[in-house]
């Protein structure tokens, strides 16, 4: 377990995203949901990441059925706040969206002082919890002006107020985040699919930022939405078709693992948690087998020799790798 910052929330190096319980792009079941989250704590995860975005609620209400089973002390939860949710009676489901639900509600763009503590309260609610440990401000890419003066202050009072222990945003890109390592105090930042084996972006102002100020890192999309898990013609990257130069990328990378006697998964999940800045890697999973094979995958080591051919070729920048 790391800490957050200066938070004193601590979170396991691999973590349960749970937006694949909340039907991402596919149905999952009530009983498939529990298992996923039970062989998760089996496996040692003791950190778990949602979001009222994901299935319209749907992950929070599982997420949180699941974790009446466990001990409260013992874990970490996460949501977030920005998108705000309202009833409304829309025909068909939310595949526009990425989740296979019933429309029943709309999201609403809100990171107002009073949209945040609505959507944290509402939250709770679903998650059948009194507190949850983290929050973050959930892509304000288009929100910025309101997420900074209102937003963060309102996350900060709260912090303030121990209704939440740590604070921060998650986003797809690093210019935001590296700014609010920068410009604020938050606790800890979520970076989607810029520190990969295909994108080193955060390298080059977030990571540097993060150990320079003390602010945990937590990385998710290690596999790039898939490509890096299953590098073949039609896989997607970022969540659209992959293209051919990245996929070439991916099975030169894939390659060189497997000389070395390990899998393209374990070396894109050990990429991420090398970097000191890191306090854990967020990994989707809709089942127990796929978190059996995401720990798998997570406690195998991946030899020097790979790590240095990988820098020879030039597909790895520097010794953040190892």
């Amino acid at each position: 377990m790391s800490a957050l910052g200066r938070s004193g929330v601590e979170v396991s190096a691999l973590a349960f995203g749970a937006a694949g319980i909340g039907n991402l792009y596919t149905e999952v079941g009530e009983e498939q949901a529990h298992e996923a989250v039970a062989a998760a704590w089996q496996r040692g995860i003791r950190y778990f990441d949602t979001a009222p975005h994901y299935g319209l609620g749907l992950s929070e209400r599982r997420l949180g059925a699941a974790l009446r089973n466990f001990p409260r002390a013992q874990y970490t939860v996460s949501t977030k706040v920005g998108r705000r949710l309202e009833p409304a009676d829309l025909p068909g489901d939310d595949l526009a969206n990425g989740f296979a639900v019933p429309a029943t509600r709309r999201r609403v763009w809100d990171f107002s002082a009073d949209g945040i503590r609505r959507t944290l309260e509402a939250s709770l609610e679903r998650l059948g919890l009194d507190r949850v440990d983290i929050v973050y401000l959930h892509d304000p890419d288009d929100h910025a002006e309101q997420a900074f003066r209102e937003g963060y202050p309102a996350l900060a009072k709260l912090r303030d107020e121990g209704v939440v222990g740590a604070i921060g945003a998650g986003m797809n890109q690093t210019a935001m985040l590296t700014r609010f390592v920068r410009e604020t105090d938050v606790d800890v930042v979520l970076c989607a699919g810029r520190y990969t084996l295909l994108d080193h972006s955060a390298l080059t102002d977030l990571l540097p930022a993060a150990r320079e100020r003390g602010t945990s890192v937590v990385i998710g999309g290690a596999f790039n939405s898939g490509l890096l898990a299953d590098p073949r013609p039609g896989a997607t990257y970022d969540y659209g078709a992959a293209p051919q130069e990245l996929l070439d990328r991916a099975l030169r990378l894939k390659s060189i693992a497997e000389r070395h006697g390990t899998t393209l998964r374990a070396t894109a999940l050990a990429f991420c948690a090398a970097h000191p800045a890191v306090a854990g890697v967020l990994v989707g999973a809709r089942s127990a087998s796929e978190v059996h094979d995401c720990a798998d995958q997570f406690e195998t080591t991946v030899p020097d020799a790979c790590w240095r051919e990988l820098r020879e070729a030039g597909l790895l920048p520097g010794e953040e790798a190892s």
